[in-house]
């Protein structure tokens, strides 16, 4: 399979916005609605990636933004009306979404191991996300490639002053109003801020139409975000809970992985290849360590122990993950996996 294959993610940021009057209610529907919330957001966990960022603090126009990655728009609209469908979603409102897709750059970063393997979306675990839609002006793709690489190439120089910041580029044309959405992860404020003032005397610096608004977007667990809101605090009922249940998350039914069958899916921010062994289910990273492949489109020899990467004849022990032949030599990680009822988790 070629990597042009691969299927590429949609990506969305989504900002919602609480009406303060809904702090005006008891501490007791504070908490079933907060939860009701979490739960609701947390059945998604297993379709996309996703992660959650709170702007108290940091913008008065929006409090909560969700991070999320996945293979089509469907998932997308799911998630929003879920949350709309619950009692706390009366009390929301969505002053943002931004709309994009993961792409390959067209440009040349021989040197730069930030710009492979852009089809999926990998976050860092920074404390901070920096985000803000970005649209190049019309004289800018007036250039010709050679001079766009140029001050491309200028770009990245000033970036690997700043080896802590890393970026996140996804392309917008077509399927919303601005062409990128950018997202810089990091963990010092100031330091994104120096990047960024260097970044104004860049030459392509001079073809930007477009760069705000900007999130300073900080992240932390989906029930901390919904802490962040005020009201009663679920945040450590919520831990307890997730201590006790041992870290499994839900990601898929028995019925939608017969034997030989392989499928991704998502536990928070980790894409996963699950897959079913003549009855033996086995969870691994979907990303192959070598090409950056999608494991979970690979094969399983017929010993049952062989996981084959599907771009470039990759092999893994699909039990412990260590490699097992081929061009890879970095093991890829390996999760729990457990069944309940018709239900299969993984921690």
């Amino acid at each position: 399979m070629s990597q042009g294959a691969e299927k590429r993610q949609l990506v969305r940021y989504l900002f919602l916005k609480l009406d303060p009057t809904w702090r005006r209610q008891s501490v007791e529907r504070q908490i079933d609605q907060k939860i009701e919330l979490a739960e609701t957001i947390q059945g998604f966990q297993a379709r996309s990636l996703l992660r959650s960022y709170s702007t108290m603090g940091t913008r008065g126009d929006a409090d909560i933004m969700l991070w999320q990655a996945t293979e089509d728009l469907e998932t997308l609209q799911a998630l929003e009306t879920s949350i709309y469908s619950t009692r706390l979603g009366a009390y929301l409102s969505t002053p943002y979404s931004y709309l994009a897709m993961t792409k390959r750059s067209i440009y040349d970063f021989p040197d730069e191991l930030e710009h492979d393997g852009r089809i999926t979306v990998r976050p860092q675990d920074s404390k901070y996300l920096f985000l803000y839609p970005f649209v190049k002006t019309r004289s800018w793709y007036k250039l010709s490639y050679e001079q766009r690489q140029e001050m491309m190439n200028e770009h990245v120089r000033m970036g690997r002053r700043y080896p802590n910041i890393r970026i996140n580029t996804s392309y917008s044309f077509g399927l919303d109003d601005q062409e990128f959405m950018v997202a810089f992860e990091g963990d010092d404020p100031g330091e994104f801020l120096d990047l960024v003032m260097d970044l104004r005397e860049s030459d392509a610096s001079a073809y930007t139409l477009q760069d705000t608004p900007i999130f300073s977007c900080i992240q932390m667990s989906l029930w901390d975000a919904l802490d962040s809101l005020g009201g009663a605090s679920i945040a450590e009922m919520a831990r307890v809970s997730e201590r006790d249940a041992e870290g499994f998350t839900a990601v898929a039914r028995l019925g939608e992985l017969s034997p030989g069958k392989s499928k991704r899916v998502y536990n928070g921010a980790d894409a996963i290849a699950l897959f079913n062994v003549d009855g033996t289910l086995h969870a691994v990273s979907d990303r192959c360590t070598h090409g950056r492949a999608s494991l979970s489109e690979g094969s399983v020899d017929k010993d049952g122990c062989t996981l084959n990467c599907p771009w470039h004849g990759g092999k893994f022990n699909i039990a412990t993950g260590e490699p097992a032949g081929g061009p890879v030599r970095v093991a890829i990680k390996t999760y729990r996996v457990k069944v309940e009822g018709d239900q299969i988790l993984v921690g």
